[in-house]
């Protein structure tokens, strides 16, 4: 939950936050707990994100408005803040490692650090993944409501795989949060970024992901995972009792 807002436009940015993030419509009432405000206080910063058209209200509920919805996708600014990590989680492990986000219904390669050991590897920067061959798609897609999955499984189901084992595998990324695929030789581990925001991958030889070896490799693509998603939400704090008019 955020901290408790001090100004007007923490209050404001707040709110647009929570609604954004929420995976169903809120009510004044849950807003006004999850941002820690007063209702009449709630309710006055929403009557004007409702005017600038940041947030809509339908019935007593709370929506993402079409200011929100208009904002362009910035994959740029998403790369430029995990290259840093990135590139020390490869030298760490030695593996390539490769940052995706959602689109349609695959997932894009939109940055990559591969290790001079791995140049033989393909990078695949720029091309889009599907959920049924790749680590990354599924920590992604596993990560999504179920309601949501349907484009990626008719990727899958056109190009002949069993939808029904897939999303097997999907339920069990969702238990352990990482997903771990073995293409002939090489073999990849990923984890999603909470939102889903985006999904970073480990990638290199199938010989260095012998079970032995997994739980190290987790490890450090867990702890970076977690620093990006800090980063991403440097707003978010545990909320205290106190609460703001």
């Amino acid at each position: 939950m955020p901290r408790s807002a001090n100004s007007a436009v923490d209050k404001a940015l707040d709110l647009v936050e929570i609604v954004t993030r929420a995976e169903h419509p809120l009510r004044l009432s849950e807003l006004a707990e999850a941002a820690c405000l007063h209702r009449p206080t709630a309710l006055r910063v929403l009557s004007d994100l409702v005017r600038r058209g940041w947030v809509q209200r339908i019935n007593d509920s709370y929506l993402p408005g079409p200011a929100v919805l208009r904002l362009p996708r910035r994959p740029d600014a998403l790369t430029a803040l995990a290259r840093p990590l990135l590139e020390h989680l490869s030298q760490t492990t030695g593996m390539m490692v490769n940052l995706q986000v959602l689109e349609t219904d695959r997932a894009r390669v939109i940055d990559v650090v591969r290790p001079e050991r791995l140049e033989m590897i393909s990078h695949l920067l720029g091309e889009t993944l599907p959920v049924h061959r790749y680590a990354g798609p599924k920590a992604l897609v596993a990560a999504l409501p179920a309601t949501a999955r349907h484009p990626f499984l008719r990727v899958a189901h056109a190009d002949g795989h069993p939808v029904d084992h897939l999303a097997q595998a999907l339920s069990e990324v969702e238990r352990t949060g990482r997903a771990l695929e073995h293409n002939g030789l090489i073999a990849s581990l990923a984890r999603a970024v909470p939102g889903p925001v985006c999904a970073l991958t480990l990638v290199g030889p199938a010989s260095e992901y012998l079970p032995a070896m997994v739980p190290a490799l987790d490890g450090a693509l867990a702890a970076t995972v977690s620093t990006l998603h800090a980063q991403l939400t440097p707003g978010e704090h545990p909320a205290g009792d106190a609460r703001t008019e």
